[in-house]
């Protein structure tokens, strides 16, 4: 028996004893295609901005096919972007738009959309949209208590809020307006009612999109153009968004070949000595849990403590205990939804990796030169700031808590094995924009006649 054999029989081992099956969807049958109605309609919202106050962001904006599923920068910036179509670390935002502070205006970074609709509990960093029995919970509803208009599933449920936040989509024009008013206000725009019934040049666009989706050929704007609609056919587009064929799905699936040996080295780093698997774990990467791992805070915070700190999950349940936690993040993908962290402090898979093997010296020897984005505020009281969350962490580990961060000890070699391993679980598809055009809108097919739909370049002027 070689080398080679030991190795895969030990890795087969831990595929077999943490239950690996190379998919995280319960049941794939019952997603979308990018193919369905519903969600070509929910790709051209995505990409429109008619569905911003100011008509000068989108969904995309924060979340491009081409970008992992988020923006590339560490920190988004929203509305009120210099070039509302320009993406990715050039985006800057307009000194004389209102909000304006020097820096990104959006305060934690952009999660990806890839495989959303494998979240069974909870979305967004702080988990504040959360599946409860018998209904979703949201900001509307407030935490614990089921939002009847959350919608049919946590996807559609999270896809109602970013029109609600000025900084992102919504804008500082409609202060009068709440959640619930903005949301219906868009509807309108859309369908040409309601207050802004003249802000589009063809409301027929829309109309007749609206009811060949939804099966309705005789509705009205009225009746078809809804905020649930709305929220269902963006839904729909991000819930096709299955980017799950790796070369770990394909080791999995019983390719040998499909992995070299460094990555098969990494991987029982990985789910052994690293302990990543404590958190990371099953074949979606993540236990859904909210975890203290003192990640370096960067840019506006959230207005906590300070004014620039982030308390995280905290905020949400009104639980003490639960300060500096966030959201496991997946790791599929995760080559391509950088910057990492819930601020984006790491735009580096090794220096992440490296944070996740001793917060206090990560913090001790944070790089800020890795920074590429222009004006992160606040840089100044980083490390103040987040000994805090690193102190916090230290009191978790001596109280004992059943799963904490601890620090381990690797060498240089295995960190570089680890993170061969995390590539591993790229998708391809993600990489190529012939294969991911499906999921983006264009000129040719996505023909919007308000000029509102957002062709998307990077700093050179290429289309992304």
């Amino acid at each position: 028996m070689n080398e080679h054999q030991t190795l895969d029989e030990q890795l087969r081992q831990v595929i077999s004893d943490n239950a690996l099956t190379g998919t995280p969807f319960n049941d794939s049958a019952s997603l979308p295609l990018i193919t369905d109605e519903k969600a070509t309609l929910g790709k051209r919202l995505f990409f429109s901005k008619t569905l911003a106050g100011a008509r000068d962001s989108a969904c995309v904006s924060c979340h491009h096919p081409m970008l992992g599923g988020g923006d590339d920068l560490s920190l988004p910036i929203g509305g009120g972007a210099i070039n509302p179509d320009l993406l990715g670390p050039s985006r800057l935002h307009a000194p004389t738009a209102e909000g304006f502070d020097h820096g990104p205006t959006v305060p934690r970074n952009a999660p990806t959309t890839f495989n959303i609709a494998a979240w069974q509990n909870v979305l967004f960093h702080d988990g504040r949209v959360a599946q409860l029995e018998g209904g979703i919970s949201t900001p509307d509803s407030g935490f614990g208590v089921t939002d009847v208009l959350a919608g049919l599933n946590l996807v559609q449920a999270q896809s109602r809020f970013p029109v609600t936040s000025p900084e992102e989509m919504k804008g500082f024009a409609h202060h009068s307006y709440d959640n619930q008013g903005i949301r219906d206000l868009l509807a309108g725009r859309l369908g040409g009612y309601g207050d802004e019934a003249n802000t589009l040049i063809d409301t027929t666009y829309w109309l007749a999109q609206f009811q060949s989706a939804f099966d309705r050929p005789d509705a009205t704007a009225e009746e078809v153009i809804t905020e649930q609609n709305v929220s269902i056919a963006i839904g729909e587009y991000e819930r096709s968004q299955v980017f799950i064929d790796t070369p770990w799905k394909a080791y999995i699936d019983g390719n040998n070949a499909a992995i070299s040996r460094n990555v098969k080295e990494g991987a029982l780093l990985f789910f052994g000595e690293a302990r990543c698997s404590s958190c990371h774990s099953g074949d979606f990467f993540t236990d859904e849990q909210f975890h203290n791992i003192a990640a370096p805070q960067i840019g506006r915070g959230k207005g906590h403590g300070d004014g620039s700190e982030d308390f995280g999950r905290s905020e949400v349940t009104g639980n003490g205990a639960e300060i500096y936690k966030f959201r496991t993040p997946t790791l599929l993908n995760v080559e391509e939804t950088g910057p990492w962290t819930h601020a984006g402090a790491y735009t580096t898979l090794e220096s992440v990796v490296r944070h996740h093997l001793n917060p206090q010296t990560a913090l001790d020897e944070y790089d800020f030169s890795q920074l590429a984005q222009a004006g992160i505020q606040n840089l100044d009281v980083m490390k103040t700031n987040t000994q805090k969350a690193v102190d916090a962490l230290e009191a978790e580990r001596i109280q004992g808590e059943t799963v904490v961060l601890q620090n381990v000890e690797l060498t240089d070699a295995q960190v570089s094995q680890v993170v061969d391993f995390l590539k591993a679980l790229t998708d391809p598809c993600v990489q190529n924009r012939s294969c991911m055009a499906p999921w983006i809108a264009d000129e040719v097919e996505d023909v919007d006649p308000n000029a509102d739909l957002l062709i998307a370049v990077d700093q050179n002027g290429v289309k992304l």
